[in-house]
C-alpha cells in the first residue's frame, strides 16, 4: 500500500475536531490560501494563571502549523478592557471596573498593567504574538451597530437604558446551544431569581446602563452606559475577519454561554446558518483535580513554577518556562490535564533527551556514500517524517509528535545507527527535527546566561528570606555575614529597627 505523503507542502490531511459536529473533519479553509482565526482572549483585570496559559500555547500551535503549511493567516485575539460583567445581577460588576476600585487605580490603568503582564507572560513562553489584537473600547461603534441591528429584528429590547438579547425570540428562528448542546429549557430553574426587568432568565446583557459611579461609559442611543462581554467578540471578528471564518477557538469553559451567545448574536444579524467553521476548545489544566481559578485561590501563576515558590511547596526547584510549555505540549489540547510537579520532572527530562539529540545533529558529519554499511535496520526518515506530519494532522496531536522525536532522539544518539545515515537522509533528518521541535512547536533552548541570571536572582532572594529569619531569631553574627557578603555583588539591605 502506497505511503502518503504528508510533507508541508500538502495540505491535504490535516483533520481538526469541530466541537460543532463533535468530530475530526478534514480542514478546508474558505480561501485557498488564506485562513482567518479568531481566539477569545482575557479579561485583563488579573495576572493570567497558570490554566489560561494552556490556552494560548494551544493556540499557538494551530497559528504555527498553519503558517507552517504555507497559508497566510490571519489570527486575531482579543483583549478585553470593558464589559466582562460577573454575573447579570443588578449589582453585577465590570470586573476592570471592581479591580480598579480595589487598586485605587483608573480602569485604564488596570487595562494598561495587566495587559503588559499579558504579554511580557506570554513572550517568555514563546507564544508568536497575533497578527491584530483589537481592545473591547476600541470597537464600541461596531458594538452599539450591531446592538441596533438586533433591535431592528427584534432579537433584542431596550428598558431602562440596557438591552438585552431576546433568546426566546431568537429560538423562533434559530437553533440555540449547538455548541455547547446544551438545552435551555433543562438549563431554566423556576426557583433561580433573575433581573425582573429581563424578559426571560437566560436573555444576556447586550448593552448596560451605568450607574453614577460607574467610570467607564460611552454615549449611546440608549444613554450612557457600556457593552456587554459577548457583542465585543462578536463585533470584533466580523470587523476583522468577515461574516464567516475559519477557525474561532478559546477555552472549554467559552462554550457556555459565551461562545454560544456570540454564535447566536452573528446568526441573529446575518442570518447564515453558520458563523465560524470550526470550534476549537482548550480543556482545562487543572489543580488538585479542580478547575484553576482566582476566586477560588485554587491556581498557579507561572511565577510559582520559574521561580520556585518553596515557601508554598509546590516545587522542589525552578523550572524554565521551556519546560513548561514542553509540558503542556505533552498532553493533547483536548484532554484534562492535572498539574503535577512530577510531571515537570519528567518533562525536563524529555526536553534535554531531544535537544542533546539536536545538538549531536548539528554538529555530526556523516561518512561518505561508499563507507555507508548495508544495514537492514538503519533509521528510516523519509517514513518518520511522515508519521510526525501524520501526528500533527491529527487534531494537533502535540504529545504523539513528541513521543516520534523521542523516537529519532534514541537513533540519534545510537552511535552505530547514526554512522550509518548518508547525506541525503542526514540533511532531511535536520531539517525535520528543526521544522518539528522549533518551527511547530516552539520550543526553545534555554539560553544558559539568563538561566544562571534566573537561578542567581532565586538564590538571592532565598539568602535574603533566610537572614530575615535568623534576624527574627537575633542571631546577629549570621545575619551581618550574609549582608555583607550580598553588597560585594552590588544587593544592598536597608533593615528596619526590629521591636524589643
Amino acid at each position: 500500500m502506497e505511503e502518503k505523503d504528508y510533507s508541508y507542502k500538502n495540505r491535504n490531511y490535516l483533520k481538526i475536531y469541530n466541537s460543532l459536529t463533535e468530530k475530526k473533519e478534514l480542514f478546508h479553509p474558505i480561501h485557498k490560501e488564506y485562513v482567518g482565526i479568531y481566539v477569545c482572549g482575557p479579561t485583563v483585570y488579573n495576572h493570567l494563571h497558570l490554566g489560561n496559559c494552556r490556552t494560548f500555547i494551544s493556540f499557538d500551535i494551530v497559528f504555527r502549523y498553519l503558517k507552517h503549511l504555507g497559508y497566510k493567516v490571519r489570527y486575531v485575539r482579543n483583549i478585553t478592557d470593558v464589559g466582562h460583567l460577573e454575573n447579570e445581577n443588578y449589582d453585577a460588576e465590570d470586573k476592570i471596573y471592581k479591580k480598579s476600585r480595589i487598586e485605587g487605580l483608573e480602569p485604564m490603568e488596570v487595562v494598561q498593567k495587566y495587559t503588559l503582564s499579558f504579554h511580557n507572560l506570554l513572550n517568555i513562553l514563546n507564544v508568536l504574538p497575533p497578527s491584530i489584537e483589537p481592545t473591547a473600547t476600541g470597537h464600541i461603534i461596531e458594538q452599539i451597530d450591531m446592538i441596533q441591528k438586533l433591535i431592528k429584528k427584534k432579537l433584542a429590547y431596550e428598558i431602562n437604558g440596557s438591552v438585552y438579547f431576546d433568546l426566546k425570540e431568537y429560538r423562533k428562528s434559530y437553533p440555540y446551544g449547538v455548541i455547547s448542546k446544551n438545552k435551555i429549557d433543562r438549563l431554566y430553574h423556576k426557583k433561580l431569581k433573575f433581573l425582573k426587568e429581563k424578559r426571560g432568565f437566560h436573555d444576556f446583557s447586550l448593552w448596560k446602563k451605568a450607574d453614577s459611579r460607574h467610570i467607564m461609559n460611552w454615549n449611546s442611543p440608549w444613554g450612557k452606559g457600556f457593552p456587554g462581554w459577548h457583542i465585543e467578540c462578536t463585533a470584533m471578528s466580523i470587523k476583522y475577519l468577515g461574516e464567516t471564518f475559519d477557525i474561532h477557538g478559546g477555552g472549554i469553559d467559552l462554550k457556555f454561554p459565551h461562545h454560544e451567545c456570540e454564535l447566536a448574536q452573528a446568526i441573529g444579524i446575518y442570518n447564515k446558518s453558520n458563523f465560524a467553521h470550526y470550534w476549537m476548545h482548550a480543556n482545562m489544566f487543572t489543580l488538585n483535580g479542580k478547575k484553576m481559578s482566582k476566586s477560588t485561590g485554587n491556581f498557579l501563576e507561572i511565577k510559582d513554577i520559574i521561580y520556585d515558590k518553596y515557601d508554598k511547596k509546590i516545587c522542589g526547584k525552578a523550572f524554565s518556562p521551556n519546560i513548561f510549555r514542553f509540558y503542556i505540549l505533552l498532553s493533547h489540547y483536548r484532554n484534562v490535564m492535572d498539574f503535577s510537579y512530577k510531571g515537570l520532572i519528567d518533562a525536563e527530562k524529555g526536553y534535554h533527551r531531544i535537544m542533546n539529540a539536536v545538538n549531536v545533529l548539528r554538529n555530526f558529519e556523516p561518512k561518505t556514500s561508499k563507507d555507508i554499511l548495508k544495514n537492514h535496520n538503519i533509521f528510516n526518515v523519509n517514513h518518520w517524517i511522515n508519521i510526525c506530519y501524520q501526528a500533527i494532522n491529527d487534531d494537533f496531536n502535540t504529545p504523539l509528535l513528541i513521543a516520534h522525536l523521542f523516537q529519532a532522539s534514541i537513533h540519534i544518539m545510537n552511535h552505530n545507527s547514526l554512522q550509518n545515515i548518508d547525506h541525503v537522509n542526514l540533511f532531511l533528518l535536520k531539517k525535520y527535527m528543526i521544522h518539528f521541535v522549533f518551527d511547530i512547536l516552539g520550543i526553545q533552548e534555554i539560553n544558559h546566561h539568563e538561566e544562571n541570571s534566573r537561578k542567581l536572582k532565586i538564590l538571592i532572594k532565598r539568602l535574603i528570606k533566610f537572614r530575615t529569619e535568623e534576624r527574627n531569631q537575633k542571631n546577629w553574627i549570621i545575619s551581618d555575614k550574609i549582608r555583607k557578603e550580598l553588597s560585594y555583588i552590588g544587593v544592598l539591605l536597608h533593615d528596619k529597627k526590629l521591636l524589643q
